[in-house]
């Protein structure tokens, strides 16, 4: 609900507000056929170029009726013409269980989709707008083409730690709450609006460090949780004693 929420509010404010129409070169872009809920064929391109109207580093998967690749085809552009995209200085890839079988180059081949590169454009989401379904896709083609994933992958592992967020307040909220005299009391809110100020600013130091690689997404979301988590335990247990 809320990706598809992001969308919405996206396509409002780009094409009803600021009345931006025209397409804009972009970067990773990705075209899905979707049949039956099953991807039957995707593309891939790292740069779209407005001017030139033409999408470099192209690769294309075909998928069987299992969800597996069937069929493999990578160019080194595609072009525009008005109508149709054209593949240029191209491979074909035919798979069978995973391993390529068959190669074969190509100097020009239609690319069987028909989108125009104002729909292109208009159909790509920022990560905060996809699924965790479209997240884990999209990285794992971005990744084939050994492009930098740190940035979905940070945002993939958020739509984890985010929410157990509240879990980890809630630990740390309780033994805070439950002291025996009302000032005890209010030092206890205070602490904790600090402890909430401290974990979103450890959660977005810790979110930048993650789309930098420093430190590998899966471990640097978590960071904020882990701290807040250990606080808790220790505050609990002294709330006990």
């Amino acid at each position: 609900m809320v990706p598809w929420a992001n969308t919405a509010y996206s396509n409002v404010l780009y094409y009803e507000i600021e009345h931006n129409t025209a397409p804009k070169s972009q970067e990773h872009i990705i075209l899905k056929e979707i049949k039956e809920d099953k991807i039957q064929r995707l593309v891939y391109a790292r740069l779209y170029d407005v001017e030139k109207q033409s999408m470099y580093g192209i690769s294309m998967h075909d998928y069987d009726e299992e969800g597996k690749i069937a069929h493999v085809e990578t160019a080194e552009y595609a072009s525009w013409d008005g109508k149709t995209w054209t593949l240029h200085d191209g491979v074909i890839y035919d798979v069978t269980n995973g391993e390529s079988e068959h190669r074969m180059r190509f100097q020009t081949q239609v690319l069987p989709i028909e989108t125009s590169p104002k729909q292109i454009v208009r159909e790509q989401k920022k990560p905060e707008e996809l699924t965790m379904k479209e997240l884990r896709i999209q990285i794992k083609i971005m990744q084939t083409q050994f492009v930098n994933t740190n940035e979905l992958q940070a945002e993939l592992y958020q739509r984890v730690t985010v929410p157990m967020a509240s879990l980890v307040f809630a630990l740390i909220g309780v033994p805070l709450g439950l002291q025996p005299t009302r000032n005890s009391s209010s030092k206890g809110f205070a602490m904790s609006v600090i402890i909430i100020f401290l974990y979103y600013a450890v959660m977005t130091l810790s979110n930048a460090i993650a789309r930098t690689g420093a430190i590998p997404p899966l471990i640097a979301v978590w960071i904020p949780n882990i701290i807040g988590l250990v606080a808790g335990f220790i505050l609990m247990r002294r709330a006990s004693r």
